[in-house]
């Protein structure tokens, strides 16, 4: 299963190589853009149907996918698995739970991301989840970069061991490459 899904990753130009400033401000030499994957209805399908089939007879409610990353991931969970889904933002760089989404206390809620690496996204809409009284089962993902200590189980569709560095450590800052901001959140090089 992995092979298929690293295979769908390079054939849609998910999985890149170069200098990445990743989310959380980390530096690495590959970058995994689910939005490449997510683009293509059928091959995010086949792929996303890895962590389908590890939670299908887990017992939860909801599927909450944190934005921008976890918004098609979580609606393709939940489409596969006929259960509602809906998606935390950031407002004001606070994640935040709007657009008339509601949790209810004590509903069962899974976690569905594009790519977990620090785990920041996911525990930021755990908290707002918790708060409103919502019970977190566990964090769903497409890749999984292996890099977050997360107190949650995790179920990817593939874990990617990719190093990460901080800046004052990187190599390929220290070669003089140009580096890459290709995720969502507004961080700065």
């Amino acid at each position: 299963m992995d092979n298929m899904v690293t295979e769908t990753l390079k054939e849609v130009g998910a999985l890149l190589e170069g200098h990445f400033l990743l989310s959380s401000g980390k530096h690495s030499n590959r970058y995994v853009q689910c939005a490449k994957l997510l683009q293509y209805p059928d091959k995010a399908e086949q792929v996303l149907k890895v962590a389908v089939d590890k939670v299908k007879d887990l017992d939860f409610d909801i599927v909450v996918g944190p934005a921008m990353g976890g918004v098609v991931a979580a609606y393709e969970m939940g489409r596969q698995l006929g259960k509602p889904s809906i998606f935390t933002e950031r407002q004001e760089g606070k994640m935040t739970l709007r657009r008339g989404f509601e949790i209810k206390p004590g509903q069962k809620i899974l976690i569905m991301e594009d790519v977990v690496t620090t785990g920041k996204s996911s525990l930021e809409t755990i908290e707002v989840l918790k708060a409103l009284g919502g019970e977190v089962i566990g964090i769903a993902c497409i890749v999984d970069r292996g890099s977050a200590k997360i107190d949650y189980p995790i179920y990817s569709c593939i874990k990617l061991n990719i190093e990460s560095f901080d800046k004052e450590e990187c190599s390929l800052c220290k070669e003089g490459l140009e580096i890459v901001k290709p995720g969502s959140r507004n961080i700065k090089a």
